[in-house]
């Protein structure tokens, strides 16, 4: 079966020696060669492993685990092609320790117990410590995972687990609290560029037989999306193409053959990035749910970060879908979550639902426009103290002061509104909010005034302008794009 990282698993073992005679150790299959480029290319030593320099400083858990300084369990948390069975593997690969591997997808209680009971009779034999690594461990049931703890309480075994997903949703309490949790990061695109340009090179890979065009490499860091796998595959693919046609480098017309994916003009550092996210925007906010799509994809297809689409779109869903739908932040976020939770290519799904919500909800920049008035006053040295009735009065001495002297609780008044100053001096009557007309914010606008007239204590217009205002609230309750209206009848004609 295949394993998250650059090298394959075999079938979990309970007991097997601790370097067999296949030339691998226990649970792993040693590269041949013939082995795709990935498991070849897989590094031999901590120094070559790439990425993950927050994780290998010196004293590090991460440099302590793979140079057996602590006996330490260990949960490795990443995006598939992060380096975390590659990190089990330099684990494997110290001498002192016997290594077991096996992966969640095929091993049960049975196979789990089996290797702690040989660790446990080898521990007590004064045989060396157990290392047992388990590879997609979200996928154990509650069961399963209760089966390790015992023996990682004790360290009958030194647990090495790695996962894809969220270990606090995925992996009991208990057994996250008996362990350390490392992340490992997506390598960026100059680590994965790093990593092509060694597999060119090295005998392990290429070994020089075929150079690497620039404008080819820019194509497979792209696909990779900070997946080294992905990219080592792809490259492997565009040589035997190239070997196939008897050409001796690798350019952007064998790169595309090779993966059947062409390249999309798309810098992510340069002006195609910028313009391509301005198009993406302003699709989105013209209402154009057809050609924001199409930026979205493009995007997609090109390999920008997903998390720099979804950010944008939740900015996007205040600065200019604000309260005209006011659920358009929420759908927003949930995509970002989507993004991070489920990763892509599932995640362009949530992105898309996302798109085809903001592109084709109401608009309204009110928000914009109104903190960007309020961020001005501030700059501009307007707004004076607190109003002392608004003033903190829970501290000793506080009330001797005056603070809190005189201040309305709204909720004792029926409307839920009571006459009070709440802006500074300078501000009082100061009007920053100008809601629209469009989708929810309908009803916002015909009840502000209202609102505003209660708090400021203004005068009641006359009878025919308060039945006109009154008559609006009516009308737009009914018509507000199919958004619910209750809302609008919280501040009543009865109650003023």
């Amino acid at each position: 079966m295949e394993s998250d990282a650059l090298f394959t698993l075999g079938e979990p073992a309970g007991a097997p020696s601790a370097h067999a005679g296949s030339g691998g150790v226990d649970g792993f299959t040693a590269a041949a060669a013939d082995s795709p480029l990935p498991v070849r290319m897989r590094p031999a030593s901590i120094d070559e492993l790439v990425g993950q320099d927050h994780l290998l400083a010196p004293g590090a858990p991460l440099r302590q685990l793979v140079e057996a300084a602590a006996p330490m369990s260990v949960i490795l948390w990443g995006p598939p092609g992060s380096g975390k069975t590659t990190i089990a593997h330099l684990v494997a690969r110290a001498t002192d320790r016997r290594f077991v591997a096996m992966s969640a997808l095929t091993a049960g209680v049975k196979d789990v117990r089996a290797v702690i009971e040989t660790a446990r009779r080898q521990r007590r034999a004064g045989g060396p410590p157990t290392v047992l690594f388990i590879d997609e461990v979200h996928r154990f049931s509650k069961t399963q995972q209760d089966s390790l703890l015992a023996a990682v309480e004790d360290r009958t075994v030194t647990l090495l687990a790695a996962t894809t997903e969220n270990p606090y949703f995925s992996v009991i309490s208990p057994l996250l609290s008996r362990c350390v949790l490392l992340t490992l990061q997506p390598l960026d695109d100059d680590a994965v560029r790093g990593l092509l340009r060694r597999a060119v090179a090295d005998e392990r890979g290429l070994g020089g037989a075929l150079s690497l065009e620039t404008d080819a490499e820019d194509h497979l860091v792209r696909l990779a999306g900070g997946d080294v796998r992905k990219a080592l595959t792809a490259l492997e693919a565009a040589a035997a193409t190239a070997t196939a046609r008897g050409v001796g480098r690798i350019d952007l017309a064998v790169a595309e053959q090779a993966v059947d994916v062409a390249a999309v003009r798309y810098d992510r550092d340069g002006d195609a990035h910028y313009d391509v996210t301005s198009a993406f925007i302003k699709s989105m906010r013209g209402s154009d749910v057809d050609a924001a799509l199409h930026w979205l994809a493009r995007m997609l297809v090109a390999g920008e970060d997903a998390r720099f689409i979804a950010r944008r779109m939740v900015i996007f869903a205040s600065e200019d879908v604000g309260m005209a739908d006011p659920g358009a932040l929420t759908v927003a976020t949930a995509a970002a979550h989507a993004v991070e939770y489920v990763g892509l290519p599932e995640a362009q799904l949530n992105l898309a639902q996302a798109v085809i919500h903001l592109a084709t909800a109401p608009k309204s920049n009110s928000a914009t426009t109104a903190i960007g008035a309020a961020i001005a006053d501030v700059r501009a040295g307007r707004g004076g103290a607190v109003p002392r009735g608004l003033r903190d009065s829970h501290y000793a001495g506080a009330r001797g002061l005056g603070h809190g002297a005189g201040y309305r609780y709204p909720h004792d008044d029926r409307r839920g509104v009571v006459t009070q100053q709440y802006a500074p001096d300078d501000l009082v009557g100061t009007d920053y909010y100008q809601p629209s007309a469009h989708g929810a914010e309908r009803a916002v606008a015909t009840r502000l005034p209202l609102l505003r007239r209660i708090v400021r204590g203004l005068p009641a217009p006359p009878a025919r302008a308060e039945a006109a205002v009154n008559g609006a609230r009516t009308a737009g309750a009914e018509r507000v794009d199919g958004a619910s209206e209750g809302g609008s009848d919280a501040v009543g004609e009865g109650q003023q």
